[in-house]
């Protein structure tokens, strides 16, 4: 890629598709991918909605599950009033399976957070713990499930990212984006140093600036914590996101020929193809 380092991989490690139900956790959990930021508002939750449709484009059985525990808004970007979401699975009310929602819109299914409260921001380890091993079990029916994660680094965020086998890390080019993007990295592969983790960047106004910005936080990654997270995709700024997040319906549906939305698609290919 133009401007790119040669020391800096543009692949992660393999990303095979979802395991037999007779292996470990372990392997389950490879069909996993969390979306994190370590900062709010670059876009994390849209990047989420439109790579899970993405995949469903190309036949993948996919679940979008709300871990924003804080202040979940999946459900609100896209339009849904769900009977049931992830308030009643903690409170014992309902399981996974009874809360989850299709979204025949975009061919996904969808598990909402609670919208507008941060009830569930304080939820109990052990039953944060009960939750985590109830998705892994659940993801045993889908070929891949998007789990977008709150922003920030905190207890809960780190606990449910465990679940994942690969973890993107949606930056923009802002220099807080970019040092919580950081801290985020730092955290989980001090935690997990197996951890496949892949940057993208989004928001940017050329491919090119995309580009530095990557080399930025790799060039930190790499001095610092002596790690190299590979760059899985560069979204370009784009005025039709912000409409479509309005208008409440998906840029693969309403505006599938936006920049912005062919670079999800492309992101989505090379998570297919490891």
């Amino acid at each position: 890629m133009t401007g790119m380092s040669s020391e800096a991989p543009t692949t992660g490690a393999p990303f095979p598709t979802m395991a037999p139900r007779s292996t470990g956790a372990k392997v389950r959990m490879r069909n996993i991918v969390a979306i994190a930021s370590g900062k709010g508002g670059v876009g994390k939750t849209w990047f989420a909605i439109t790579l899970s449709h993405a995949l469903s484009k190309r036949g993948c059985r996919t679940l979008l599950f709300d871990g924003d525990l804080g202040l979940a808004n999946v459900d609100i970007q896209l339009g849904l009033m769900p009977p049931h979401d992830l308030g009643s699975v903690i409170a014992g009310k309902k399981t996974l399976n009874q809360a989850t929602t299709p979204y025949p819109a975009g061919g996904f299914d969808v598990i909402a957070g609670r919208s507008g409260s941060g009830s569930l921001a304080n939820i109990p380890p052990g039953r944060l713990q009960i939750l985590t091993e109830d998705l892994l079990l659940m993801s045993q029916s889908y070929d891949r499930v998007i789990l977008d994660l709150g922003a920030g680094v905190g207890k809960s965020i780190r606990l449910l990212s465990r679940a994942a086998g690969a973890v993107l890390v949606v930056t923009s080019d802002e220099p807080t984006s970019l040092a919580d993007a950081y801290a985020f990295i730092k955290i989980t592969a001090m935690e997990r140093r197996d951890v496949d983790i892949r940057i993208v960047v989004n928001a940017c106004n050329s491919t090119r600036e995309g580009e530095r910005t990557y080399q930025t936080l790799f060039k930190a990654c790499q001095g610092f914590l002596k790690i190299s997270p590979p760059l899985l995709g560069i979204v370009r700024r784009d005025t039709r996101v912000r409409e479509s997040i309005r208008n409440q319906t998906p840029i693969l549906t309403r505006y599938p020929n936006a920049e912005a939305a062919m670079d999800v698609e492309a992101i989505a290919e090379r998570l297919l193809q490891g």
